[in-house]
């Protein structure tokens, strides 16, 4: 497992820094990624809805917030805002993708992301300023990194529709898809850790492809082995440590999204198992 480990993350570093942009992702007129700030609705609290535009050239994608072994994650900077006090990215339900034999998981032509946004000063005007450094990805994947700006400062209540279908598109809760429990068993290996995830819910549809996040940036978490029968699907990964140091993992503040055709659910913790 840990050659693999490596293996992976050698591969995402050397195509992230060492590939060169392709001919048409040096024209300036051809990028492979544009963006744009939707300004959004206000709500009733003072808070604010908004998003983030990707737009991506035919045959290029970009990268959900975990983006599989191939992937390269996604990294925003909010600092230079005004009026900001907290930005919360909500994020759509993705696609699956096969890139030399590994999976990434990430969107293609656009991406509207959604972000909740609460302002510093209610009622107040607020100068929402981005830098997003990003994968995108073709035959090859390069870096990318966008500054956004806009000023959020309509009153109107009226939700923008392509955000609202962002939204709409997001997973399901574990309430909203009849998940009846899940839980996690933890296994001590050679290289680390074996987590077992028994998940109780309705079929996704299709081949369900099931992603664990934790908030340990140490921790890396191989590709997912997943099969089902009837209401449980069973899951399985290996967790090592990047640093080499000792494993430690929350099953509260684990995160499991099962993806499949019909729709995705977000799981939020585990009990024991």
């Amino acid at each position: 497992m840990i050659k693999r480990l490596f293996s992976s993350l050698a591969l995402c570093g050397a195509m992230a820094l060492f590939a060169p942009l392709p001919a048409m992702a040096q024209d300036a007129f051809e990028i492979p990624v544009t963006g744009d700030i939707l300004t959004g609705w206000q709500q009733a609290d003072g808070s604010r809805v908004a998003a983030l535009r990707l737009t991506l050239l035919p045959g290029w994608k970009t990268y959900w917030r975990t983006p599989g072994d191939a992937g390269i994650p996604p990294q925003f900077n909010w600092s230079k805002s005004g009026n900001l006090k907290a930005v919360r990215v909500i994020w759509p339900t993705p696609e699956v993708f096969s890139q030399s034999g590994m999976r990434t998981i990430g969107y293609a032509r656009e991406l509207v992301l959604p972000l909740a946004i609460a302002p510093r000063r209610s009622g107040q005007p607020i100068n929402l300023h981005a830098t997003l450094d990003i994968g995108v990805c073709s035959d090859i994947c390069v870096p990318q990194q966008l500054t956004l700006s806009a000023t959020l400062d309509s009153t109107s209540a009226k939700p923008t529709p392509v955000i609202a279908a962002a939204l709409a598109s997001r997973p399901y809760s574990a309430k909203e898809a009849g998940v009846k429990s899940a839980t996690c068993a933890l296994r001590p290996t050679s290289d680390g850790l074996q987590i077992t995830a028994k998940l109780t819910l309705p079929h996704a549809g299709g081949k369900e492809v099931v992603v664990f996040e934790t908030p340990n940036p140490d921790l890396w978490m191989s590709e997912t082995r997943a099969s089902r029968s009837g209401r449980t699907l069973t899951v399985q990964a290996e967790l090592a440590s990047v640093s080499g140091s000792a494993l430690a993992v929350n099953r509260s503040e684990m995160v499991i999204t099962v993806l499949g055709k019909k729709h995705a659910v977000e799981i939020k913790g585990c009990a024991p198992g």
